[in-house]
């Protein structure tokens, strides 16, 4: 056994001039078709779009200008800016929280190991890659058409492809759960519902955890953007500043977002080290 073990070492490594030569692979070749795919493929997207790459090239400076005015940030309307920002993070935190309780419900159902009818469980699977295979800024215009401008119809197109994802991430956590322990508490006649609570939803409360943070910060993301297309918050407040050349004031709303973006990734980042 000993000789079978040195015998690979030497296929993998050969020493010369006191350096370690690692064995070529297949893999090399796989990794050079993938790269020249890679070339190909952005090769053909740039001359289909028909870049002007002078025009973008002499208006880099302009970027720059930009930027520096955006960097000179204006108090003068901090008050409105703060509103709309908190009204983002209420869009924010009453989406995740909707969407996380549908998809408790939906991935109890889609689960494999809790619903027996696989017609149920390939039903509610399409639907979950439906809904989320839809962007979430349609599902907003949608919102947008019956519920007017406003953030009723942000949370309401977070809510859709937030729960798509929950009900996804979720379904998965529960089909991790061992097949015996489903078995033992059915033997002692236990029900479905008393299965999921008091079984399934503890074994997995760590990973809903994690499923909801990484949302979270998702969510806020997206309610920030999607203000700009009339659902309000400080996305919403970004594009008016921007389109009326109040470059100070979309900084600093800009600022805000990162900064609530950063100390959301910091709480979370904490919470998984400490209890996840």
């Amino acid at each position: 056994m000993e000789q079978t073990f040195v015998q690979a070492r030497v296929q993998c490594l050969e020493f010369s001039n006191g350096r370690i030569r690692v064995a070529r692979s297949g893999q090399d070749s796989e990794l050079r078709w993938f790269l020249a795919a890679v070339t190909v493929v952005s090769i053909v997207a740039l001359y289909y779009l028909q870049l002007d790459w002078l025009k973008l090239i002499s208006r880099l400076p302009d970027l720059g200008k930009t930027f520096g005015l955006l960097a000179l940030l204006d108090f003068h309307d901090f008050g409105l800016t703060l509103e709309a920002f908190s009204q983002t993070v209420a869009i924010t935190v009453l989406a995740t929280i909707y969407s996380v309780l549908l998809g408790l419900v939906l991935a109890a159902f889609g689960a494999r190991n809790l619903m027996k009818n696989k017609f149920v469980t390939y039903a509610l699977s399409a639907f979950f890659t439906f809904l989320r295979a839809v962007p979430t800024p349609v599902w907003v215009l949608l919102a947008l058409v019956c519920l007017g401008l406003g953030p009723a119809a942000g949370i309401v197109g977070l809510c859709v492809h937030a729960t798509a994802f929950f009900a996804r991430a979720f379904t998965q956590s529960f089909e991790d759960v061992p097949e015996e322990v489903i078995e033992a508490l059915e033997a002692t006649g236990a029900s479905k519902l008393h299965i999921f609570l008091s079984a399934i939803l503890p074994a997995a409360a760590s990973q809903i955890m994690a499923w909801t943070g990484l949302r979270f910060e998702i969510n806020f993301s997206e309610s920030a953007i999607l203000g700009m297309i009339g659902a309000g918050g400080i996305g919403f407040a970004i594009a008016n500043n921007i389109q009326g050349y109040q470059f100070g004031a979309a900084g600093l709303a800009i600022v805000l977002v990162f900064v609530f973006a950063y100390c959301v990734e910091l709480v979370f980042t904490t919470i998984k080290k400490n209890y996840i």
